[in-house]
């Protein structure tokens, strides 16, 4: 149930779209702040946000639509805004990439990489401010667990059927710990500058999509398939974003250096780590007793994931360098040979 902020005539404004706003507001803040800063092009400023904010009112509504088409009666009811329902994160996303090649797309932002590079934080922020929304509804919370669980494992909802408290995991309040963690990470690699192009995106997918595997499977309200009922599409895509970014750095890595015959085990501990936070997943829900255990080692594996792949993006950066050091030096000896 929602709480009402305050009543204007017969308008009733809710806590959770004022909590929302201000995360939208926050994100576009700390974006103009980063992309300002650095390219000072006022024109793709001024065109990608409006349109990533009218892209992603229309993309996340059409989402929750789509995974939950019991909310509304029909397609035209769910674009009507003003009328209750749900928006889909997956939908903003969707939204901020459009806008992002629509701004590269008519030449207003010829390096997409570094816009990403710019947005990806500003998007870790948006969402921890915007996951704060659930502590005035009952969306967003786990399985059931004992009372003496508080904040910031367990939160309190009032039981509609019998009126009593009762305690849920907080998985809003984790998914906003969460990414407000992968905000400082990402802010102080992208001040810092120590990376290629791009990466602070590659990054963000990497560190949004893993954490978001594991907290989105402890929801009891998340977006399943409409072909499946019990697999979420939000863990797919994060799982499916996690993987990109691996695979874009091993890309990398083998361009760089050429084919070595350890990568091979590199590659097949990302892909142990992986299958093991799948299996776990499969676990739980069948073993909901034992969810504790099954997320732990969910965890666990996806940290280990997340640990090689970065390994692999530090040996892309380390034979890139000493690529560029060869033709240097291969540089070098010529110019000495021509002066002789």
């Amino acid at each position: 149930m929602e709480r009402i902020a305050c009543i204007i005539d017969h308008t009733y404004l809710y806590w959770s779209s004022v909590i929302l706003c201000l995360a939208a507001g926050a994100a576009i803040c700390a974006f103009l702040a980063l992309y300002l800063r650095k390219k000072k092009r006022t024109a793709a400023a001024l065109v990608f946000v409006p349109a990533a904010v009218a892209l992603s009112l229309v993309l996340s509504r059409l989402a929750w639509w789509y995974f939950r088409p019991d909310s509304f009666g029909s397609l035209e009811e769910a674009l009507q805004f003003r009328l209750p329902g749900g928006f889909a994160l997956m939908g903003v996303s969707a939204g901020c990439i459009l806008a992002a090649l629509l701004v590269w797309a008519i030449r207003l932002e010829p390096d997409l990489p570094d816009l990403l590079d710019c947005l990806c934080p500003a998007a870790a922020l948006g969402i921890a401010v915007g996951r704060l929304a659930s502590f005035f509804n009952a969306s967003d919370r786990g399985m059931t667990v004992g009372g003496q669980y508080g904040l910031p494992w367990a939160a309190a909802v009032i039981n509609p059927v019998s009126g009593m408290p009762e305690y849920r995991i907080a998985t809003f309040l984790l998914q906003a710990m969460a990414a407000g963690s992968i905000f400082v990470i990402l802010l102080v690699v992208y001040l810092t500058g120590t990376k290629q192009k791009g990466d602070t995106c590659l990054l963000f997918l990497l560190l949004y999509g893993t954490t978001q595997t594991v907290l989105d499977s402890t929801r009891y309200d998340s977006l399943y398939l409409r072909s499946n009922g019990f697999i979420s599409a939000v863990q797919l895509l994060s799982a499916g974003i996690a993987a990109l970014a691996a695979i874009i750095w091993s890309v990398r890595m083998v361009r760089a250096g050429g084919w070595k015959k350890w990568h091979g085990l590199l590659w097949l501990g990302q892909l142990s780590c992986f299958s093991l936070a799948g299996y776990m997943e499969y676990y739980v829900q069948r073993h909901g007793n034992e969810a504790l255990f099954a997320y732990s080692v969910m965890a666990a594996a996806l940290t280990a994931f997340v640990l090689l792949s970065l390994v692999t993006l530090r040996v892309a950066a380390v034979e890139k360098r000493r690529h560029r050091q060869w033709l240097d030096q291969i540089a070098a000896e010529g110019s000495a040979e021509c002066s002789c």
